[in-house]
């Protein structure tokens, strides 16, 4: 007959051969729990955008912002790194930890003009960024002062040859888009008009609404009011279609100057290095934010056309411009430092 001490022994024994068979499972449990349940993000990310507040990039990168919030469940801060033509904020976002806390915004201006015109930034945007998606594309416009005895391109480019040299066209300042625009306009119709650089396109619009400069190349958001208005004639913008505000205005594609066909961008960038798993998610959450209402709502009343595309698409898009600025800044002969 068993003993008490013998039968005690029995169920510690059993009980420990049962909780041994239990622990490969225990032990896997906290891993699966995790990787399930503790995807990124699980903290805030910060977006740097690197021109100051208000601007065109930083109200996209707002309005993107808030999407990406609802899609992401975790607040999306902006911070704005402003200065030297955004390259002050680019070199941040390009040596920032490749975690997916750090996201920032890419421009046509960072991405195609500054690589293009400075003689060096200290990184390389096609090795030190992962693009993740293209989030829009605002069109740009060329416009004259309302005096000016052209009625379409086709006049103005005879006026201008006529009266070679004496005609200007004002930029927001050497190697800004509205620097490049004009000399890719000199080299495919071959006129002579002279670059006035200003300190942003705010006095640029200015003096050519007041008759200061003839000419005027911008994105369409600040020029289109004075356009309405009158002040301003547009002779083209860029993209491949119309622009809803101006119906009759044709685009440079359509006038046979591809050249200047290209749109001003605005994207998402990470890091080198970033995890695919977290460009992946950034991404599908960025297209599902440029899908709400009131994201796409508020983007399409910036003038600004929603594209959303795939990384490679965003990636071929900017190898494609950094191409085309390249020639347009060997050919005008600007070197910036």
């Amino acid at each position: 007959m068993p003993t008490r001490s013998s039968t005690r022994r029995r169920l510690l024994v059993r009980a420990l051969l049962s909780l041994a068979a239990a622990l490969p499972l225990v032990a896997a449990l906290p891993f699966s729990v995790t990787r399930a349940e503790d995807p990124w993000p699980t903290r805030p990310v910060t977006m740097i955008v690197p021109f100051a507040a208000g601007g065109s990039t930083d109200v996209i990168g707002r309005i993107v912002a808030e999407g990406l919030r609802v899609e992401l469940g975790q607040p999306v801060l902006v911070d704005n790194r402003g200065g030297a033509g955004g390259t002050i904020g680019t070199a941040a976002i390009v040596k920032a930890g490749p975690d997916g806390y750090i996201i920032g915004m890419g421009t046509a201006s960072t991405l195609a003009i500054n690589p293009a015109a400075y003689k060096s930034l200290g990184y390389d945007v096609l090795t030190g960024l992962v693009p993740v998606t293209n989030i829009a594309a605002v069109p740009n416009i060329m416009s004259i002062n309302a005096d000016v005895p052209a009625a379409d391109m086709a006049a103005f480019i005879r006026l201008a040859k006529e009266q070679a040299g004496k005609m200007s066209y004002a930029s927001a300042g050497i190697g800004s888009v509205s620097h490049l625009m004009g000399e890719q306009f000199k080299l495919a119709t071959g006129v002579d008009i002279v670059h006035v650089p200003y300190r942003g396109i705010g006095p640029a619009l200015n003096d050519a609404v007041a008759g200061q400069v003839q000419v005027l190349f911008d994105n369409l958001p600040s020029t289109l009011p004075m356009v309405q208005a009158g002040k301003l004639k547009a002779l083209a913008v860029s993209g491949p279609n119309r622009v809803p505000a101006l119906p009759d205005v044709p685009t440079f594609t359509e006038l046979g100057l591809d050249d200047l066909g290209w749109m001003a961008f605005f994207g998402l960038v990470v890091p080198e290095k970033t995890p695919p798993a977290v460009v992946a998610r950034l991404h599908a959450a960025a297209v599902k934010a440029l899908a709400q209402d009131e994201v796409k709502s508020r983007l399409v009343a910036q003038q600004a056309v929603v594209i959303g595309n795939r990384p490679e698409e965003f990636a071929a898009e900017i190898r494609r411009d950094l191409d085309r600025m390249r020639r347009a800044v060997a050919a005008a002969k600007i070197e910036l430092n």
